[in-house]
């Protein structure tokens, strides 16, 4: 199973557009080693040419010149990409499916009822593409294996996660179970996990065996603090109420990175989705030295795994 980190940024990337943050400012301008970052998505095959795209970032376009393994150009319009599927409807990770309506053929697309819901009402994707490419619509059920062909050598099981509808949603502040999930995915030959969770506001019992059934675990790595936003004059709300887990502990409470210090030593362990503001996108900072102490590694753009 391989697994192409396509973009570790979190809503906005890095630089973002219009942010003048120390890390904003030193990505921008190249400076030491804050690299910059397109928005989160990954793309996983089980034999390097059939690839299934999961969350469409829109930097999508960016994304996909940067990997042309994902562009084996078997005729004169191809692409590796047999089907995208969807953790949420965050606008970081669905805006680019836009970008794939010049597609020869329907665009097979894996989500929950509630993400499908959200794609068709109030964001409404998917029937703005029924007028371009068209979408072929499958419904994910948490808890149940599932495989995409061609790619069968991979078995994905959605879990559930605890986090918060889009803030363009009619359930924001009140999400639905399938709102968010969080991905277990399977080598078929050999039994191998990963686990993928960009979004992730509360580590439940089911997460926490997911977490420690696989050898790759890559999860959300938005904020350092549950006050970060507050503190940087950005934003009123803390973390937790934004749907993500800090990696830091607070009010007695394990964050992150306790969670990830618990897990087998053999585990690799990945943040991704990170913010900008995250001072774990400096290498050079207290908050990395804390995470490499622990054998946490940053995600960035073009990172690869195999499990």
């Amino acid at each position: 199973m391989k697994i192409r980190v396509l973009g570790s940024g979190a809503g906005g990337g890095l630089p973002q557009w219009n942010c003048n943050c120390t890390n904003c400012s030193r990505a921008r301008r190249r400076l030491d080693d804050v690299l910059p970052r397109t928005q989160s998505s990954i793309a996983v095959s089980d034999d390097g040419v059939n690839w299934i795209l999961i969350n469409a970032s829109p930097d999508l376009l960016t994304q996909l010149r940067e990997h042309p393994e994902l562009q084996p150009a078997r005729s004169i319009r191809d692409t590796g990409i047999v089907a995208v599927m969807l953790v949420d409807a965050q606008i970081d990770h669905v805006t680019g499916l836009l970008m794939m309506r010049e597609r020869t053929s329907p665009l097979p697309l894996y989500a929950t009822a509630p993400v499908f819901d959200d794609l068709s009402g109030e964001l409404p994707i998917v029937p703005l593409l029924g007028h371009y490419c068209g979408v072929q619509q499958h419904d994910i059920t948490p808890g149940e294996p599932f495989t995409i062909a061609p790619v069968t050598g991979v078995r994905f099981t959605a879990i559930p996660v605890n986090s918060n509808a889009p803030p363009y949603s009619a359930r924001r502040d009140m999400p639905l179970p399938g709102d968010n999930i969080a991905l277990l995915m399977e080598n078929v030959a050999t039994g191998a996990r990963a686990f993928y969770a960009p979004g992730l506001g509360e580590v439940t019992p089911q997460v926490r065996d997911a977490m420690y059934a696989s050898q790759l675990v890559i999860v959300d790595g938005t904020f350092w603090s549950e006050n970060e936003m507050i503190a940087h004059g950005l934003s009123g709300k803390r973390a937790s109420e934004m749907g993500h887990l800090a990696q830091c502990g607070h009010d007695g409470k394990p964050g992150m990175v306790q969670w990830l210090d618990a897990l087998p030593g053999s585990t690799r362990k990945v943040f991704i989705h990170i913010n900008n503001t995250n001072p774990i996108l400096d290498p050079h900072s207290a908050e990395y030295a804390v995470i490499r102490a622990r054998g946490i590694e940053v995600a960035r753009d073009g990172m690869h795994f195999q499990v």
